[in-house]
């Protein structure tokens, strides 16, 4: 079971990372295509695009990164490292692809994927992507303070900025402060649009404030009684 928590840390807290790559490029015609089939939910179109430019360029370092966030966002995670080290190779200081191969290693290595962030800091030190990313690779280290100072700053920078909001609750859930984190949490998931991922959210906080009633409420909706208990013991052992 003791895996299971690490899992259960990057899907929570990495599903709210923000995948807005328009500010890593250059406002190149095609990317701007491409950027924004990313931000729809359409990495098939960003590949295909992408893939024409580099048939053309292929040392193109902001196509490489949007090649490979769109190799990411399809599960293809040795090809976007390899279109990340590719764009690296041709602009050691591109932050977008600093930014993706730190995102592809936090699961494995999250303290490589915090010095990926961090060198992405130094030059950029209100880059709210990377500052979020930051606390996301704290939090998977257990350094609950640390990351909520990121989250914090990626809000300073951006105050709407949803993605570190939801994962500075998380963080305080993690930390011991569920209720909290609950307080934090209920008037994002309470609206009419709320979205899946953040309902459970709420759930999370809630199952590790201890009431599990309403977060396995809130779970039943979108899941089967199976699926309930599994998140709740997994969500249980994240209190511990």
């Amino acid at each position: 079971m003791m895996r299971i928590v690490p899992i259960v840390l990057v899907s929570l807290l990495a599903a709210c990372a923000n995948h807005d790559s328009s500010r890593f490029g250059n406002g190149q015609p095609g990317l701007d295509v491409a950027r924004a089939a990313l931000s729809g939910g359409s990495p098939n179109i960003a590949l295909n695009v992408t893939s024409a430019i580099l048939a053309k360029e292929p040392g193109n370092a902001p196509a490489l990164v949007s090649q490979g966030d769109a190799f990411s966002a399809l599960g293809r995670l040795d090809e976007a490292q390899a279109s990340y080290a590719k764009a690296l190779a041709g602009d050691p200081e591109s932050t977008g692809a600093q930014i993706g191969l730190g995102r592809l290693r936090l699961s494995s290595d999250p303290a490589q994927a915090q010095l990926l962030f961090l060198n992405v800091l130094q030059r950029e030190p209100r880059n709210t992507v990377a500052l979020n990313d930051l606390g996301i690779a704290y939090d998977l280290q257990s350094k609950h303070a640390s990351a909520q100072s990121a989250y914090r700053q990626a809000l300073g920078a951006d105050p709407a900025m949803r993605a570190a909001e939801v994962n500075l609750a998380l963080s305080m859930a993690l930390s011991g402060q569920a209720p909290a984190a609950v307080q934090l949490l209920k008037p994002l998931a309470s609206v009419p649009d709320a979205t899946r991922r953040l309902r459970h959210d709420f759930a999370v906080a809630l199952a590790m404030a201890g009431d599990k009633p309403a977060a396995a409420r809130i779970l039943g909706a979108d899941m089967t009684p199976e699926q309930v208990d599994r998140a709740l013991l997994a969500y249980g052992e994240l209190a511990q």
